[in-house]
């Protein structure tokens, strides 16, 4: 009881915090419900599989969340698959009859090259996951965008919660054009197509390490939230004048945010929200920063859950 009292006492001092930092005049807003952006990584990937439907609901079981955070590739058929990799992975896919997906089998395992009821055939949760020991290991698929948005609705309605927003980031690379996942103009057209069929676009973000696809998504969509992935260490100046507009988000790994990047950050009108943070202190110095939210595999530990 006391423990919990103690969480209870330190989570509201984190939204304060939050709430209280001074921020840009006329920063772009995603509507969030609270001030503070608690996103949880590929649902909440600590605690269940990957990228699957059951991971999302698990990140809508702790308040405090506000985004669901998804990766997406595109399938054969031209669905959005929700998939860290644009293939089977080896880590933690199995084919239908159970046997393990085999490193050597990737390459003839492309999404591109498989129809979305191919793909949902194949379990990549019942294994777990090496890196992540917490995590629930329960059969899962790679759903289609439609289900996760179609599943969280229900459960929002179904548990009186407020629907979260979606950061929704495009896995492209040079590399895996035309082969892997469809060049960025065709890619970014499928993904902003499907997100305004489903009713989603005023509270999504897209994102992506990818500026081509970035700047694809901007001009089919120049109101639509964008983030730009950052795990270089090139700085915030110089990915944003690659980049060629200022987005809505700077999302840079963890261990690259400092008091300047912040600063720079919101001077420039941007939010700041930093990837994938997991120990609870390092969140609660980020939060003492001043980043505008946090992305993290295990919501389990934000302060105050």
């Amino acid at each position: 009881m006391k423990n919990h009292l103690l969480h209870l006492i330190w989570g509201a001092a984190l939204f304060l915090l939050a709430a209280c930092t001074p921020r840009p005049a006329n920063m772009p807003a995603m509507n969030h419900p609270t001030a503070f952006d608690w996103q949880g990584h590929r649902g909440a990937r600590g605690l269940a599989p990957e990228n699957t439907v059951p991971s999302f609901l698990k990140a809508l079981e702790f308040p405090l969340v506000s985004t669901l955070e998804l990766d997406v590739v595109i399938s054969k058929d031209r669905q959005v698959i929700v998939s860290h990799e644009p293939w089977m992975s080896h880590e933690i896919c199995s084919h239908a009859g159970g046997k393990a997906v085999q490193k050597s089998e990737e390459e003839t395992l492309i999404i591109l090259q498989l129809t979305a009821a191919e793909i949902a055939a194949f379990d990549c949760g019942s294994r777990g996951h090496t890196r992540f020991p917490e995590q629930e290991a329960m059969q899962a698929a790679k759903p289609t965008l439609e289900q996760v948005v179609q599943a969280v609705a229900e459960y929002c309605a179904a548990h009186n919660r407020p629907l979260p927003q979606y950061n929704i980031e495009i896995k492209s690379q040079p590399a895996w054009d035309e082969v892997k996942t469809p060049a960025p103009a065709l890619f970014a057209r499928l993904v902003v197509d499907e997100i305004r069929r489903l009713s989603i676009a005023g509270h999504t973000c897209v994102q992506s390490f990818d500026p081509r696809s970035l700047r694809e998504v901007h001009r089919l969509a120049p109101d639509m939230v964008t983030a730009l992935l950052v795990e270089n260490v090139r700085g915030l100046e110089q990915n944003v004048k690659e980049l060629g507009y200022v987005p809505t988000v700077y999302s840079p790994y963890f261990k690259l945010v400092n008091a300047e990047t912040v600063k720079n950050a919101h001077a420039q009108k941007m939010r700041i929200i930093p990837w994938t943070v997991n120990e609870t202190a390092d969140m609660q110095a980020l939060i003492r920063l001043g980043v505008d939210g946090i992305i993290t595999d295990y919501p389990n530990r934000i302060p105050g859950n």
